[in-house]
């Protein structure tokens, strides 16, 4: 029985949080990388903090991965962000209806629980140095809640970057 708590559990994280798609070249030998670093110039559209903790995750799990970060590398990482927000999906409804004979009125409406939470669309790009040329291409559509906490967002680009990395290299 714990076993399969444990199961459903670990399905409805799984099923929850960011989708990712990807595309990349066709041609390419993925298997001649093993080093990187970031892009240069890299204007990400968030902010500085957001920033900082998107490197230090790449960083980790890339390294976990058996990529070396270094100042020659083979491979750019380049990741940028578009971002809206929106009142929370989730409503609590309320409707009130009446009738008689063969005529019925009623009025409804859903009042937004959770507050607002931010959309965001995260885009990982790996991008050949020799070349200078995108190899490989990741985008996640992910949701977080506009006034989350720093533990939060680091957790919300934990499980993005993750999910953005399970899918590199492309599987032939």
């Amino acid at each position: 029985m714990k076993l399969l708590s444990v199961l459903l559990g670990s399905l409805l994280l799984l099923s929850c949080g960011a989708t990712v798609g990807v595309d990349y070249d066709e041609t390419t030998n993925f298997s001649q990388y093993n080093t990187y670093n970031f892009y240069p110039t890299i204007a990400s559209g968030l902010n500085d903090l957001d920033d900082k903790r998107v490197m230090q995750l790449t960083d980790s799990l890339m390294q976990q991965r058996g990529f070396i970060k270094s100042e020659t590398p083979q491979l750019y990482i380049n990741f940028y962000a578009k971002e809206s927000v929106s009142n929370s999906r989730n409503t609590i409804g309320i409707g009130v209806g009446g009738g008689g004979g063969n005529v019925g009125v009623g009025v409804s409406g859903g009042i937004p629980i959770g507050g607002r939470v931010v959309n965001q669309q995260f885009t990982m790009d790996f991008i050949d140095v020799l070349k200078d040329d995108l190899v490989w291409q990741a985008v996640a559509d992910a949701d977080y809640k506009e006034k989350a906490s720093p533990a939060q967002k680091e957790a919300h680009y934990l499980a993005v970057i993750e999910k953005i990395l399970k899918k590199y290299p492309p599987k032939e």
